[in-house]
């Protein structure tokens, strides 16, 4: 009896490892307990300043742009000034800051604004969204630096 060709190159898979999920159960509650935190203010907001049928998304934007620029403040902060706990930025980095700010939101809110003939306030809002969240990251941090600096001097 002959041996198959491809039975003689066959090679034994490396064991497989369980992932260590008791390590990682402090972070995933923290995301998710950040996360109930942002989302509910997102939420409220979105409550307090509806989007009017065709009308430019207020709420969403502004969400978006000042959790940007959070996100710009708190990674200075994180990165260059405090050496923070391991479980501080997963809950307000990721969970916080990640529930709070809605960038599928703003994907669907363009969407509806193409779908009912608002195509001029879908892109306007869509270059407006980019543009304002890049810019609030930098100058966030930009200022969070400045102001540190200004402080140590």
């Amino acid at each position: 009896m002959t041996v198959p060709e491809t039975d003689s190159l066959r090679v034994a898979a490396p064991a497989r490892r369980r992932p260590d999920w008791r390590g990682q159960a402090p972070v995933v509650a923290v995301v998710a307990l950040g996360g109930a935190v942002g989302a509910t203010a997102r939420y409220a907001a979105s409550l307090r300043w509806p989007v009017q049928p065709g009308g430019f998304p207020w709420a969403t934007f502004w969400t978006n742009v000042v959790g940007c620029a959070v996100i710009g403040v708190f990674m200075v902060v994180i990165t260059e000034v405090w050496a923070a706990h391991r479980l501080v930025r997963p809950f307000f980095g990721t969970g916080v800051l990640g529930g709070f700010t809605t960038f599928s939101t703003y994907a669907v809110d363009i969407q509806k604004l193409v779908d009912s003939g608002h195509p001029r306030t879908g892109l306007a809002y869509l270059a407006a969204t980019l543009v304002a969240a890049l810019t609030a990251v930098r100058l966030a941090a930009t200022a969070t630096r400045r102001v540190l600096k200004w402080r140590r001097s």
